[in-house]
């Protein structure tokens, strides 16, 4: 079929100018296009004459589209709502880019935070004030990273629904981010810090932790580990695999993420030592679970069944009671990775820094992990005083600068 240019017709009701004209609609039971009359309020009968309702009403027409009728892609839609579109058109089209963990993390927030607010909200009925309201909102409670996800769902979402021909124009195209965001989280520890925790702890949480401190391992990386990956003639460990939420996965976070890390001679040689001591363990258990650890796929730090450790019960068993013991600010995988970044700023370039964290771009080494040192800060401005002043007096000496001394300089402005 071609294009409506219908114009619809006009009928008052009580005190107001009604229009009405006929387009195809979704029915969400079905996902079907249907014939329906939509509804549109003009004005007051005080306000505009017919004949001004009319034009209001073609004006309204023209502003959605004068949609063609074969098919609902093309439909300006007032029964489509935003939790429709999401689930029907947006998710679809999204999901098969996402890992299955990375779809459920997204799927939830967009829920949480967008579907369970808007989701009966028709399309057409958005606007910027709503989706800037909302943000802001949403900045009150939620941590920064969330708010800046949201709203970059926000803009997808909508431009794929303008893309789609579900809306004429895009109402969060110019959506701002909240100026007060929460302030995310910035612990860093101290050296002497890192070195209490490995003082308190027995000989495999201390290996453990050791290892992960070194080399700013992440923890899907860190209980993943098998004896097949240690190479003790290489000095190294290979990332082949990682685990998320029980399972475990043949692919890490980002591309470099499943590689060779060099490690330290001396923990090498611990985890040399560490095998040997837990394979005498082993041993000497009436009830054997698992693969021994002289077996190339045993898990480096298994668990009592001889799987793999959970990232999250060994963070409450073990990093929180050490930090209420030593009363530290807070202990967590992700604290002691920023501090390992941050400290490293004085061991290594940043290019170095990068390599060790495994990020794939340098931007979030600098500005995700790494944070500001006061004492370096202090070193570098006193370091810059410092070749300031020499620079001076070298020029001094050769007669090409002479400062005035301080008194002088003092007498000269009064």
């Amino acid at each position: 079929m071609g294009t409506s240019y219908q114009k619809g017709w006009v009928r008052l009701r009580g005190k107001k100018w009604y229009g009405y004209f006929r387009r195809m609609e979704i029915d969400p039971s079905t996902s079907e296009p249907k014939p329906a009359v939509a509804q549109v309020i003009l004005g007051f009968k005080s306000e505009m004459s017919k004949s001004q309702a009319r034009e209001k009403l073609e004006g309204e027409i023209a502003k959605l589209g004068k949609q063609p009728l074969n098919g609902d892609k093309s439909m300006v839609n007032g029964a489509v709502t935003f939790g429709w579109f999401v689930l029907h058109r947006y998710l679809p089209l999204k999901e098969a880019d996402w890992r299955d963990e990375t779809a459920k993390v997204k799927k939830h927030l967009i829920q949480a935070d967008l579907v369970d607010e808007f989701g009966d909200v028709r399309l057409e009925n958005f606007d910027k004030f709503t989706l800037q309201t909302h943000l802001n909102k949403l900045a009150k409670t939620r941590s920064r990273d969330r708010v800046l996800q949201i709203r970059a769902y926000i803009k997808a979402i909508f431009a794929e629904a303008v893309d789609q021909d579900f809306l004429p124009k895009d109402p969060a195209r110019t959506l701002k981010t909240p100026a007060n965001l929460r302030e995310t989280d910035k612990t860093v520890l101290s050296w002497e810090q890192l070195a209490a925790a490995l003082a308190r702890l027995g000989l495999r949480d201390r290996i453990l932790l050791k290892l992960d401190m070194t080399n700013a391992l992440r923890p899907s990386e860190l209980f993943a580990f098998r004896w097949k990956c240690h190479r003790v003639e290489a000095v190294s460990l290979t990332i082949v695999e990682t685990i998320y939420k029980g399972k475990i996965r043949s692919y890490g976070k980002t591309k470099g993420s499943l590689t060779e890390v060099p490690i330290a001679k001396d923990l090498s040689d611990d985890l040399v030592a560490w095998r040997q001591v837990s394979q005498e363990q082993y041993d000497k258990k009436k009830k054997k679970h698992g693969l021994p650890p002289e077996d190339e796929e045993a898990f480096l730090f298994p668990n009592r069944d001889g799987s793999f450790m959970d990232p999250s019960n060994y963070r409450k068993r073990v990093l929180h009671k050490l930090a209420t013991e030593l009363g530290l600010p807070k202990l967590t995988f992700q604290v002691i990775r920023r501090t390992i970044a941050t400290l490293a700023q004085k061991k290594g370039t940043v290019k170095d820094v990068q390599g060790m964290m495994r990020h794939s771009r340098v931007a979030t080494t600098t500005d995700v992990y790494m944070q500001e040192m006061p004492e370096g800060v202090r070193a570098t401005v006193d370091s810059i005083h410092r070749e300031l002043q020499g620079t001076m007096k070298k020029l001094g000496a050769k007669g090409k600068m002479r400062p005035p001394a301080i008194a002088e300089s003092v007498a000269m402005v009064h």
